[in-house]
């Protein structure tokens, strides 16, 4: 397999961005938009407004995440960047819950929140060379703890669940469980 090249995304990359989620936005029509969008309105959403919403959110910039590319091709997207930007990521009865020393407010505290590979290179490693492009672009932004919450097992490898990443993938990065509050979905720390 070619090295994946991964890129943060900006604006100049919205249509790598809109190509790889697709017409329906991946994901059911969430346009990475899950942990930003307060449950109510995530409910009342169109695809199409998640759509308007990143693009905006995009186009206002610092780059939300991260895309993944083989042969010049988008196959792989990252959310990645301070807790604040993702507020559904934060919320108290959330198993991914900041913990005291790891506050939403603090912007050195980042979190990985989600994944999508296209469909036809899931279950083939690819998470693990985004995990590591996110570590090298949460150090060189200045984060000092970098978290996520995924699951233990899915019940395939290709599972669209996995969108919050497999704890294999953030062991073998480096992370250890900072806590965990339901069965199978640790919340995992890395300090850079």
């Amino acid at each position: 397999m070619a090295k994946l090249e991964v890129f943060p995304l900006s604006a100049d990359r919205w249509a790598d961005f809109e190509g790889l989620f697709g017409r329906q936005g991946a994901c059911y029509g969430c346009w990475c938009t899950y942990f930003r969008l307060a449950p109510k309105l995530r409910k009342s959403n169109s695809a199409e407004d998640n759509k308007a919403f990143i693009r905006t959110r995009i186009e206002t910039g610092p780059p939300p995440g991260l895309l993944g590319y083989l042969g010049g091709e988008p196959v792989a997207w990252m959310l990645i960047g301070p807790r604040a930007d993702v507020p559904q990521f934060n919320n108290s009865g959330r198993v991914c819950a900041p913990l005291a020393d790891g506050p939403a407010e603090d912007e050195r505290v980042w979190a990985i929140s989600c994944f999508f590979t296209k469909s036809a290179w899931r279950g083939q490693g690819l998470s693990h060379a985004m995990v590591a492009a996110g570590i090298d672009h949460a150090r060189q932004n200045g984060a000092r703890l970098l978290e996520a919450c995924p699951m233990d097992h899915a019940k395939q490898a290709k599972s669209v669940g996995l969108f919050v990443g497999s704890t294999q993938v953030f062991e073998k990065a480096g992370f250890s469980e900072a806590a965990l509050r339901k069965p199978g979905r640790p919340l995992m720390r890395l300090e850079l």
